[in-house]
C-alpha cells in the first residue's frame, strides 16, 4: 500500500525542504471532472481490505520494512518542464516546483532511534507506556496549512496544462481553468486573511500560523504558480495553437489591409460601448470592477503637460476573440482596444498603456441572527462584493511605473499583492477556443448512457418499481443525470399516485429542469416543498431568482437555515401504493445540476428504505421548521450524529488494530481540514489501522511521519472529471460498511453546515463502491501521493500498461451487460 515508503529512507537522510520536491501540479478546478473506472479483468468481491487481484497492493511496499517493492508503478515527479520521464528517487525527493510548494521540515521519529536503542517499533507493540502516550497531537508540526494545501492542488491542476501528452485544447481549457480557481481562492481564502489582519486577528491555525504569515507565505507560493502559467502559454500553448492552424495574432503583424478592417469593426462595434474614467483633480479614481480586464492609459495633451490617468475597461460583452476573416486567426479584444486609442482619446497623445487586473474579496459577511429579511441581507451581500477591497493586482510586466504606482496607491496594495505577468493575464474566455471544431485537438466526446436498471428515458421503466424492487446507484458522469436523478423527480411530477416531494437544491443550473419539474409537480397537485440556500456563495443571484419563481408558483419555499449553509444533496418523494404511504429518497454527493453533473463524478442513493425516507422526512421538517432532530435511524446528519458517528466508526476501526484483527479505512473525499478527525486518524494509524486517503484538494493530515501516520497513504486524482463524489469504508469486523454523501471531513461540514450521509446496504452497491476505490487506488494516469512535507508525486507505470479510472468506467458503461461491463449495482 504504501508507495511513499520507498523513498522514506531518502527523506530523512538530511535532505534539507528546498530541496524536497513538490509537486508542478494539475488538477481540477470549478468546471471539470475526472474519470475513474476499471476493467472487469482482476475486479473482485472483496473488500479494500483484501487486495487478492495484485491491483493496488502490488503497487506498494511491504509496512514491516520490507523495501523490495513489488510494483509496477513508480512515482514521478514533475518537473517544470511536464511529464517527466518514469524512474525512481534516487535523491530522496521529487523536482521542485519553483520552491513553490509547501515543503515542511518533518517531525522528529516518536520512539528510540539511536543506535544504542532497541530498535523496537514504537507502534508495532502498541504499548500505551511508550512514548506514543505522550504525543501532542495537537502539535502545529502535525499539521499543514490549508492555503499553501489548496495551491498545491492548484499546482496539480496547472500540470494538465503542462503536461504535452494531453490533447491541446484541453491544455486550453484547464488553462482557463486554473485562471478562475485562482480568482476564486484570491477571492475567498486570501481576502478572509486580509480581512482578519485588518481585524488584528492573531490566533493560530493548527499549523501555527497567523493570518499575517499565512498571507504572507500564500503571495509567495501563489507568485511562480501565475507565472508558470504565463509562460506555459507564451512558450508552449500559444505556438502549438498556431501549428495546428489557430493563430492568436499580435496586432503589430497584420497587414495594412487587416488593420484597416479592424479599425473599421472597433469604430462601427465596439468604441459605442466604451466608457474612458480619468483621474484628475476634476475626476475621482474610477471604480474598478472585481476581475474585469482594464487598460491603463497615459495621455497628455502637449509635450510639456503632466500625464493624465485614465482607465477603460475592455467590454465583457464583446467578443474576446475577434476573428479575421473566414481564417481561424484571431486578435484578442484588448490588442483591437489598444491599437485605437486615438479615436477615443482624439486630441491629446497617448504616451503609454498598460493591461491590467483587478480581484476584490468576496468575504463579505452580515449577521444573519439580526437579519430581518434573508433575501434582503443576500442581495446586500452581493453588492458589496462590487466595491469590496482589492486583494490581488496583475498587471503586464512592462507597465509605467506611474501605472503601477497610481493603482497601488488607489487600491492601497501592498507591492506583494502586484503580480506583474506576460501574456493576456485573463485566461477564462480562452475557454471558448474549445468549442472549435477540431476533434483532433481533444478528448474523445463523452455522452453519459442510461443506467441498466433504469434504462432510457423514453422507454417504459416504472422508476418506482425498479427502486421499490432494489436499490439504485447512480454514478455520474457515467450514468445520465437526465435519466437518473432528473428522471426520478419528473416522474414524480407526473405519477398522479404522488403525494409530496420535497427537495434541497444548493446549486443548480440556469435553466433548471429539476426546478422546472418541481413547479410541474405543484401544478398538478402536489405538495412541494423547496430548500433553497441562499449563501451557495457565487450561486446566490441563481438561487434567489429560481427561490422567488417557486414562491410563484405558490411552493413552500425555505431560504436556508440561520447559522448553518444548507449543503445536503436530498430529496424526498411521498407515494400512495396499495399497501399504504411509501417513501423514495435520493440522497447524493453531488448538485441538482444538469451540466456540471456531465463532468463531475458523482454518487446518488436511490432507495425505497423507510427509516433513510424517515430521516429525510425529519430533515426536511427541520428546513421548513425551527426545530433540529439529532438522533437518526440511518442517516448521519451534521449538524447532528454526523462527527460522533465518524469518530465512533475511527476508533472502533483502532481498537480492532490493537486486538490484532484486520482494521481498514478507505475514505473519499474533497477536502481533509478538521484537526479533531485528523488526530482521530493518527491514532488509527499509531494503533496499526490500514488508511488510504484520496482527497482531491485540500489536506492537512501528513502522511508517513515515523510512529505517527505510517500506515496512511494520501493520494490525490486530477483528471477528466472533477472527483466530486464522497465514500467512505470501514472495514468493521468483515461487516464491509460504506457510505455516501455530501460532507467533507472539514470542520465546516461537520458543524456549521446541514450534510447528509448514507449507509450503502445492498452487497451489489457496495460492490460498486469498492470497484471505484480500487480503481482510484490503481489509477496510474491521474493519481499523485502525498509526501509527508505536503509535496505530491505523480504516480507512473513502469511495465506500459495503464490505468485510468475515467478511461475504464466509461468503457464499462458503454458495454452491454453481461459483456465484461464491471457491476455497476444493476
Amino acid at each position: 500500500m504504501n508507495e511513499r515508503d520507498a523513498t522514506a529512507d531518502d527523506e530523512r537522510g538530511g535532505t534539507t525542504p528546498e530541496e524536497q520536491a513538490n509537486d508542478q501540479s494539475t488538477a481540477d478546478g470549478s468546471e471539470f471532472a475526472f474519470r475513474s473506472l476499471l476493467d472487469d479483468e482482476g475486479v473482485t468481491a472483496s473488500s479494500p481490505a483484501e487486495r487478492t487481484d495484485g491491483g493496488a497492493e502490488s503497487e506498494t511496499t511491504d509496512r514491516a520494512g520490507d523495501q523490495e517493492s513489488t510494483a509496477d508503478t513508480v512515482i514521478e515527479a514533475e518537473s517544470d518542464a511536464g511529464a517527466g520521464a518514469p524512474g525512481s528517487r534516487t535523491d530522496g525527493a521529487a523536482e521542485t516546483d519553483d520552491g513553490n510548494a509547501e515543503t515542511l521540515p518533518l517531525p522528529e521519529p516518536i520512539g528510540d532511534t539511536s543506535a544504542d536503542g532497541d530498535g523496537t517499533d514504537p507502534v508495532e507493540g502498541n504499548d500505551p507506556s511508550s512514548g506514543i502516550a505522550d504525543v501532542d497531537l495537537s502539535s502545529p508540526e502535525y499539521y499543514l496549512n490549508r492555503e499553501l494545501s489548496e495551491l498545491a492542488f492548484q499546482r496539480r491542476v496547472l500540470h494538465e496544462v503542462l503536461d504535452s501528452d494531453n490533447p491541446l485544447l484541453e491544455r486550453v481549457k484547464f488553462c482557463s481553468i486554473v485562471t478562475r480557481n485562482l480568482d476564486e481562492f484570491f477571492r475567498k481564502r486570501v481576502g478572509g486573511l486580509k480581512q482578519g489582519i485588518a481585524a488584528g486577528v492573531t490566533e493560530e491555525t493548527p499549523d501555527g500560523r497567523t493570518p499575517r504569515e499565512q498571507w504572507d507565505a500564500v503571495l509567495e507560493a501563489a507568485r511562480p504558480l501565475l507565472e508558470r502559467q504565463a509562460e506555459c502559454y507564451c512558450e508552449e500553448i500559444r505556438p502549438a495553437l498556431a501549428d495546428e492552424g489557430i493563430a492568436i495574432v499580435d496586432y503589430d503583424d497584420l497587414s495594412a489591409a487587416e488593420r484597416t478592417t479592424l479599425r473599421e469593426y472597433f469604430e462601427s462595434s465596439v468604441l459605442p460601448t466604451l466608457t474612458p474614467l480619468t483621474f484628475d483633480p476634476a475626476h475621482p479614481f474610477p471604480f474598478i470592477s472585481n476581475q474585469s480586464l482594464s487598460l491603463a492609459v497615459l495621455t497628455r495633451e502637449r509635450p510639456d503637460a503632466e500625464l493624465t490617468f485614465s482607465r477603460v475597461k475592455i467590454p465583457r460583452n464583446q467578443l474576446r476573440f475577434v476573428q479575421l476573416g473566414d481564417d481561424r486567426r484571431y486578435v484578442l479584444l484588448e490588442d483591437v482596444v489598444r491599437a485605437n486609442l486615438d479615436l477615443l482619446f482624439p486630441d491629446v497623445e497617448v504616451v503609454d498603456t498598460a493591461l491590467f487586473r483587478v480581484t476584490r474579496n468576496a468575504e463579505v459577511r452580515r449577521n444573519e441572527e439580526v437579519a430581518e429579511d434573508l433575501i434582503e441581507t443576500i442581495e446586500e451581500v452581493i453588492e458589496e462584493r462590487r466595491f469590496a477591497a482589492a486583494v490581488r493586482l496583475e498587471i503586464e510586466p512592462d507597465a509605467p511605473q506611474e501605472v503601477r504606482e497610481i493603482l497601488t496607491r488607489e487600491l492601497e496594495l501592498d507591492d506583494r499583492e502586484v503580480f506583474e505577468l506576460a501574456g493576456p493575464l485573463d485566461y477564462r474566455d480562452f475557454a471558448d477556443l474549445t468549442e472549435l471544431d477540431r476533434p483532433d485537438l481533444k478528448l474523445p466526446e463523452w455522452s453519459p448512457q442510461p443506467h441498466p436498471r433504469l434504462g432510457r428515458c423514453d422507454d417504459a421503466t416504472n422508476v418506482f418499481d425498479a427502486i421499490s424492487d432494489r436499490d439504485v446507484l447512480v454514478h455520474h458522469p457515467y450514468h445520465s443525470f437526465e435519466g437518473t436523478v432528473q428522471r426520478f423527480l419528473e416522474a414524480a411530477a407526473n405519477d398522479p399516485d404522488v403525494l409530496a416531494i420535497k427537495a434541497a437544491i444548493y446549486r443548480t443550473a440556469s435553466d433548471s429542469r429539476v426546478i422546472e419539474s418541481l413547479i410541474e409537480a405543484a401544478h398538478n397537485g402536489k405538495q412541494v416543498a423547496v430548500m433553497v440556500e441562499l449563501k451557495a456563495r457565487f450561486d446566490e443571484e441563481n438561487n434567489l431568482e429560481w427561490a422567488k419563481k417557486l414562491e410563484e408558483e405558490g411552493i413552500h419555499v425555505a431560504y436556508g437555515t440561520i447559522g448553518y449553509k444548507t449543503h445536503t444533496k436530498t430529496s424526498l418523494v411521498v407515494r400512495e401504493e396499495a399497501d399504504g404511504v411509501r417513501l423514495y429518497s435520493h440522497v447524493g454527493t453531488g448538485n441538482y445540476h444538469s451540466e456540471t453533473a456531465k463532468s463531475y463524478e458523482d454518487l446518488g442513493l436511490l432507495t425505497a428504505d423507510r427509516d433513510i425516507g424517515q430521516d429525510l422526512v425529519r430533515l426536511f421538517n427541520y428546513f421548513t421548521g425551527h426545530s433540529m432532530y439529532r438522533d437518526y435511524r440511518e442517516l448521519l446528519i451534521a449538524p447532528g450524529n454526523m462527527r460522533d458517528r465518524f469518530v465512533e466508526l475511527i476508533r472502533a476501526e483502532a481498537e480492532r488494530a490493537r486486538n490484532g484483527e484486520d482494521a481498514r479505512i478507505v475514505a473519499k473525499m474533497n477536502r481533509l481540514e478538521d484537526p479533531e478527525l485528523v488526530r482521530e486518524l493518527y491514532e488509527a494509524s499509531m494503533a496499526g489501522v490500514d488508511i488510504d486517503l484520496i482527497v482531491r484538494d485540500i489536506c492537512r493530515l501528513r502522511p508517513g511521519l515515523e510512529g505517527i501516520s505510517e500506515t496512511i497513504d494520501v493520494y490525490s486524482v486530477v483528471g477528466r472529471f472533477l472527483e466530486h463524489s464522497r465514500i467512505f469504508y470501514f472495514r468493521a469486523g468483515g461487516k464491509d460498511r460504506y457510505y455516501i454523501g455530501s460532507a467533507d471531513w472539514m470542520t465546516r461540514n461537520l458543524d456549521n453546515r446541514v450534510e447528509a450521509v448514507t449507509p450503502i446496504e445492498d452487497p451489489r452497491l457496495r460492490e460498486r463502491l469498492e470497484t471505484i476505490l480500487e480503481t482510484l487506488l490503481e489509477d496510474d494516469r491521474n493519481r499523485w501521493i502525498m509526501r509527508s512535507d505536503g509535496s505530491y508525486d505523480r504516480c507512473r507505470s513502469t511495465d506500459g500498461s495503464s490505468t485510468d479510472v475515467h478511461e475504464t468506467f466509461m468503457r464499462s458503461a458503454l458495454r452491454p451487460a453481461g459483456r465484461g461491463r464491471i457491476d455497476l449495482g444493476d
